[in-house]
Order: C-alpha cells, then sequence, then structure tokens
C-alpha cells in the first residue's frame, strides 16, 4: 500500500530506489519541465549511479544461477547413484523402492525448497503485484512438501515389507524433525499470508518466525540428507560380505554420493547467502515497508 504525496498517482517519488532498472523510468515520474537540462545530467552523473546500482543485481545473478547450477547437479548426482549403482526403481517393497526415497527427499527438502526459499529475492518479481509470486512460493513448497511425504512413505514401506525398524537412527529422527516442522510451515503460512481474515498485526507478528523457520527448516533437510547418504554407504560398501569394495577404499560409488553431499552443502551455502544479504530483499519485505495487503485487495492492486 502506497501513501499518497506530491508525485505522479502512477509511481512514488521512491520508486527508483525500490527496484531493479526503475531509475530508467525516471521520465514517467518526474516533471515534465525542463526536458533537455534532464537529458544532460542523465547523461552526465545518473549513468555511473545506474551502473553502482546495477552492480548488486548482477551479483545476485552470479550467485543465483550458481544455485540453479547446484540444485541441477544435486538432482543429476542423486539420479544416477540410484539408478546405476543401486538398480534403479520400483514400488514392489524391495531395495528398488528405496531408491526413491533419496531422489525424492533431496529434491524436495532441499532443490525445490531452497529455490522457493530465493524466490522473492529474485529481482524480476520486485515492483510487481506480490500476489503470482506468493502463490508460486507457496506451489512450490507444497510441490516439495509433497515429494518428501512420498519419499517418506517409500522408506516406511520399504523397512515394513523388509521386517525392519523404523526411526531408530539420527538420520530418520532429523528428517521426520524436517518434515514435520514443513508440513506446519507450510500450513501456518497458508494461514497466515494468504488468507485475506489474517489480520496484518499477525503477519507483521509472525513474519521474522515464518523466515527463521524457514531456514531452520533447510538446515534440518541438508543435515538429513548428509546424514543419510552417510548412513547408506556404511549399509551398501562393506567389501567382501556383498561383492562390493568397502567405503574406507574409496570406490566410484562412494566418490559419487559423497560428491552429492558436497554440492547439497554447496547448494545450501548458497541459498543462505542470498537470503542473508539484506541488499536482495524484496523492498516490500524490508523492516521500513512492512506494509501487508490481504490477499482478495493484491488482486486488485
Amino acid at each position: 500500500m502506497q501513501q499518497g504525496g506530491s508525485s505522479s498517482p502512477s509511481c512514488s517519488a521512491s520508486t527508483p530506489h525500490c527496484f531493479p532498472l526503475g531509475h530508467l523510468n525516471a521520465a514517467a515520474c518526474g516533471s515534465e519541465t525542463s526536458p533537455e537540462p534532464q537529458k544532460h545530467e542523465v547523461n552526465a552523473h545518473s549513468a555511473p549511479a545506474g551502473l553502482s546500482r546495477m552492480r548488486p543485481i548482477i551479483i545476485f545473478y552470479t550467485w543465483y544461477l550458481l544455485g540453479l547450477a547446484l540444485s541441477v547437479a544435486c538432482v543429476v548426482c542423486v539420479c544416477v547413484w540410484s539408478s546405476k549403482w543401486r538398480g534403479g526403481f520400483a514400488w514392489n517393497g524391495s531395495g528398488l523402492q528405496f531408491n526413491w526415497h533419496p531422489v525424492l527427499m533431496v529434491t524436495g527438502l532441499v532443490v525445490l525448497y531452497g529455490n522457493g526459499a530465493v524466490l522473492y529475492r529474485v529481482p524480476l518479481t520486485w515492483g510487481q503485484n506480490k500476489l503470482p509470486w506468493k502463490l508460486l512460493h507457496a506451489a512450490l513448497m507444497l510441490l516439495a512438501l509433497i515429494l518428501s511425504i512420498v519419499g517418506l512413505c517409500a522408506v516406511f514401506d520399504f523397512h515394513n515389507a523388509n521386517k525392519t525398524p523404523n526411526l531408530y537412527s539420527l538420520h530418520s529422527w532429523i528428517g521426520i524433525a524436517a518434515t514435520a516442522l514443513f508440513a506446519i510451515q507450510w500450513v501456518a503460512g497458508l494461514a497466515v499470508f494468504l488468507l485475506p481474515c489474517s489480520p496484518i498485526s499477525l503477519r507483521i507478528l509472525l513474519k521474522p518466525v515464518h523466515v527463521w523457520m524457514g531456514g531452520s527448516i533447510l538446515s534440518l533437510s541438508i543435515a538429513a540428507c548428509i546424514s543419510g547418504i552417510n548412513e547408506k554407504l556404511f549399509f551398501v560398501l562393506k567389501g567382501n560380505t556383498n561383492g562390493t569394495l568397502p567405503y574406507n577404499a574409496l570406490p566410484p560409488e562412494a566418490v559419487l554420493a559423497n560428491s552429492l553431499g558436497v554440492l547439497i552443502v554447496a547448494f545450501g551455502m548458497v541459498v543462505f547467502l542470498i537470503l542473508s544479504n539484506h541488499k536482495w530483499q524484496r523492498p516490500d519485505s524490508r523492516p521500513e515497508d512492512m506494509a501487508y495487503t490481504p490477499l482478495l485487495q493484491e488482486e486488485s492492486e
């Protein structure tokens, strides 16, 4: 919600500072008098200012594209590991069903979750109606949650079919905690930030909690994936007992799985870097611009 002032109704005086490339539209917001001095001033002074304003945007996209590349690398590595070295996929209670577990958990709890978390930081989303991006954020998180739940179903069904105990390891405790908190976070986010009946005071109060909880869930997800990869390698790389080289001999499967763990950690570090940089916050998410509008009002803006 914007306060009225002496500026043009189409944009406020602070528009060039609110979203990238906004200074290119300054002619539509400024005075209509003295056009020639304005042109001279743009050529003399605004170009260096524009370049300095573009620098953080270029840096952001460098990190963002690196995060996307790491996302693809994580998904490719876990799929190759499960298909080439673990035999592929099935849903019949065998070890092939278990192979769905790492693929779905890495894709859902880490890759989709991390990319959904940084969605609001993409400068192309600034200065636009926030509602479509809210819905896209919620949809990405919902898809991540669904994949995570299916991944849990795969491993529980595999354990039950093979008479293996459930939830006995630290890895399983961390994974269950991450998924449960994720489900609570998604439902709370839907109720507080999307439904029009939610009071603005509640949104302002819970916004920092929502952001903090989101980072905590991603940390738990990364910890669960790393511990799960390590646990799986200890189980399957036992040396002569199952015809494989031992884990401490670092066979190719261990190299790939360890590399997957490194990629997951690197992706998490990039996500946390983007989230921790206040210069890359969406302008209306900064404390000085904490003005929330209900869902139905955003549709008309």
